[in-house]
């Protein structure tokens, strides 16, 4: 960017790199944001697991697996998502903070809507969780596209949107 621009008032703006290898692959962004939560949720499963492995077995092992395996977990997430979803560069700690912003809100919401689904409208806890979920993920997908790994259009010399 140049002085002029900077004087002008335009913010710095960081232009999106090419699709990398997932995008190549599958070519739509929402596919691979699911591949991505799928292969998390996974992790986040085998992390678990991990953790109450190797934590001594001292009643306490649960308390400290779940919040261990989610920091690890929510980490490799934003990672994955930065680099082969959203591609985006600059900004990394603005950017792992509304990751977590947005993952923190989906929770309260998936918690929110399935204590209303199940209590309020009575209806089947299991069918209610995996809805509830499913709409969860659509909006996480929006959350982290507009929320945390937001970038402004670029802007050219001549003050255009390019």
């Amino acid at each position: 960017m140049s002085t002029d621009q900077r004087a002008n008032g335009a913010a710095e703006v960081t232009e999106p790199p090419a699709s990398g290898l997932l995008l190549r692959l599958v070519r739509r962004q929402e596919v691979a944001f699911a591949l991505i939560g799928a292969f998390n949720t996974l992790f986040g499963m085998a992390l678990t697991v991990a953790w109450l492995t190797v934590l001594p077995d001292a009643g306490w092992a649960p308390l400290a697996a779940v919040p261990l395996a989610y920091a690890l977990g929510i980490t490799v997430a934003f990672v994955l998502h930065r680099t082969l979803v959203f591609r985006v560069r600059g900004h990394v700690l603005r950017d792992f903070a509304g990751f977590v912003a947005v993952n923190s809100g989906g929770l309260a919401l998936n918690t929110a809507l399935l204590y209303l689904a199940v209590t309020v409208l009575h209806l089947p806890a299991e069918p209610s969780a995996v809805v509830v979920m499913g709409l969860v993920a659509v909006a996480s997908f929006f959350g982290h596209r507009h929320i945390s790994f937001r970038r402004r259009p670029v802007v050219e010399g001549d003050g255009t949107v390019g």
